[in-house]
């Protein structure tokens, strides 16, 4: 019976190692960071906002976009920080997420990272940023899009 219950109890925390801390902690970056000095190379522009329901009946929101580098760098790496304000223009949300392209739009949007496809000088590529939950205490406007590093050559 003891070693029954010895085997129970490995066996759990075996399971809660390899699943409980295996999932990255969200990142968040404080609001009154600085953005990444090539940002103002970096232009976004056509943002628009969707919703869908996932398969566990919650709601995911979509954020996509356009950006250009008009800069002189060849980019590889983007990471946005995503402002949700409430009505009193608080930030109800605060996300920090790596930046992916739209690969293609049919028969599904692919989404792939920016490092699987460079963006050169002079370059424009459609982006997504997908959020699972948004605080409902948000306004629903546009959230704020701070680009906060850059992986540039």
């Amino acid at each position: 019976m003891a070693i029954a219950a010895a085997v129970v109890v490995v066996v759990a925390a075996v399971v809660f190692l390899a699943f409980g801390r295996g999932k990255p902690a969200a990142t968040v970056t404080p609001i009154s960071a600085a953005p990444d000095a090539y940002a103002t190379s970096l232009p976004i522009t056509g943002l628009a906002m969707s919703e869908s329901s996932n398969l566990a009946g919650g709601k995911v929101t979509y954020l996509d976009g356009h950006i250009t580098d008009t800069g002189t760098r060849t980019i590889s790496g983007i990471t946005v920080q995503v402002l949700f304000r409430t009505f009193a223009h608080e930030v109800a949300q605060n996300e920090t997420q790596p930046m992916k392209f739209i690969r293609t739009r049919e028969p599904y949007v692919d989404l792939e990272p920016v490092s699987a496809a460079p963006l050169a000088p002079g370059a424009s590529a459609d982006f997504r940023l997908i959020f699972d939950a948004v605080n409902p205490d948000w306004d629903g406007a546009y959230p704020e899009i701070r680009i906060v590093h850059v992986d540039a050559k």
